[in-house]
């Protein structure tokens, strides 16, 4: 397909990063990816510029992170949404290798339960074995029909709302299928926290690695973000540690980043191993989720229980509803135990059923 834009093709930005690679610039990534988002691309040329990226350790600097997140939402839909309640996301690159229950979703449903406004931003399993995604689908959540027009009526009524990152990130279609078959990490592991469409004013992102941390921190101030927390637990977790300390690169509201630890004593809450956390089939999954959600927790779910307090509370914290990380978990505690976020999630899943079935009758008519 031909394109009118007056920025350059994929195959002239691959050869300038091939055959000039210092004088590639985060200007040079970004029309790239444009050129991708286009459809202007062949598999080969999408092949060759994900690995000479990654050769390139593209992954590794802020500067070049920032300009590909930004050519993403650019090219997002974006659902407009009520600014005077401002939004929260608490979200992971994946990657790590543990394998751990799905704990930043269990806690997005906990802290929009206790009255934050969060929107979730996220996709299917990639580096494990059940997603975001996949879990809220079978606790009945319908997040295919949600669309950018939905959004604010969503987190206007219950507080949350799940954005697929394949519905709100059309043009990342053409990545899809190279991605899965290059088989290795690209920079665009990194990028699904940064590319939330809703833009949250608060967010907790996890990281694989603590040396990715100072980097997604720093690319965050680039895209002014502010009020954002990047933690990685000292074991290589994206998420808060519940057997440890965990570094956190802190963005305040000036823009200033810093870095501190953290412990789940902190939150009041004792430490587990976490082997005592982990996740399982997408069956056994929900299963667990239901028991957290019910109140009626088997001694083999503890660690997990602990787990989202002290990752729900951080988030508490963070987004402004908690005056310490202790308040936070104690709040989460509270939620979890009178049945709130059972609810919550509930509604939600009832309303993207209605949402579904509304569709339904219009094509039928």
């Amino acid at each position: 397909m031909e394109s009118t834009d007056r920025r350059q093709h994929l195959r002239d930005i691959l050869k300038h990063l091939i055959l000039e690679p210092s004088g590639f610039t985060p200007e040079h990534a970004a029309n790239g990816l444009h050129s991708i988002m286009r459809g202007e691309a062949s598999d080969a040329q999408m092949g060759g510029f994900l690995t000479a990226l990654r050769l390139r350790g593209v992954d590794s600097d802020p500067q070049m992170i920032a300009a590909l997140a930004r050519e993403m939402l650019s090219n997002a839909l974006v659902p407009s949404i009520d600014s005077t309640h401002p939004v929260v996301d608490i979200v992971g690159t994946g990657g790590d290798g543990w394998n751990t229950f799905n704990i930043s979703t269990t806690s997005s449903i906990v802290a929009a339960a206790s009255g934050l406004a969060v929107a979730k931003h996220g996709s299917r399993a990639s580096s494990s074995n059940c997603g975001s995604a996949d879990l809220l689908e079978r606790m009945g959540c319908d997040l295919s029909v949600v669309a950018p027009s939905d959004v604010a009526e969503l987190i206007k009524e219950h507080k949350f709302c799940f954005l697929f990152s394949s519905t709100f990130h059309p043009s990342m279609r053409y990545l899809a299928k190279t991605r899965r078959e290059l088989g290795f990490p690209t920079p665009f592991n990194v990028l699904g926290p940064l590319t939330n469409p809703v833009r949250p004013g608060r967010a907790v992102i996890g990281v694989h690695s603590t040396k990715l941390g100072p980097v997604m921190a720093e690319a965050l101030k680039i895209l002014g973000r502010r009020n954002y927390a990047v933690v990685c637990g000292d074991e290589n977790l994206d998420e808060i540690s519940i057997a440890g300390s965990t570094q956190v690169w802190h963005i305040d509201g000036a823009g200033q980043i810093e870095h501190y630890s953290i412990h789940p004593r902190d939150f009041g809450v004792p430490a587990h191993p976490l082997s005592a956390a982990a996740g399982s089939t997408l069956d056994e999954n929900q299963a667990t989720l239901t028991r957290l959600l019910s109140n009626t927790i088997t001694e083999r779910d503890v660690a997990i229980r602990d787990f989202v307090l002290v990752n729900t509370g951080f988030l508490l914290y963070v987004g402004g509803k908690a005056a310490s990380m202790k308040e936070g978990a104690d709040m989460a505690r509270e939620t979890l135990e009178s049945g709130k976020a059972k609810a919550l999630l509930e509604g939600f899943a009832q309303a993207t059923q209605a949402l579904r079935a509304q569709e339904n009758s219009t094509t039928a008519s």
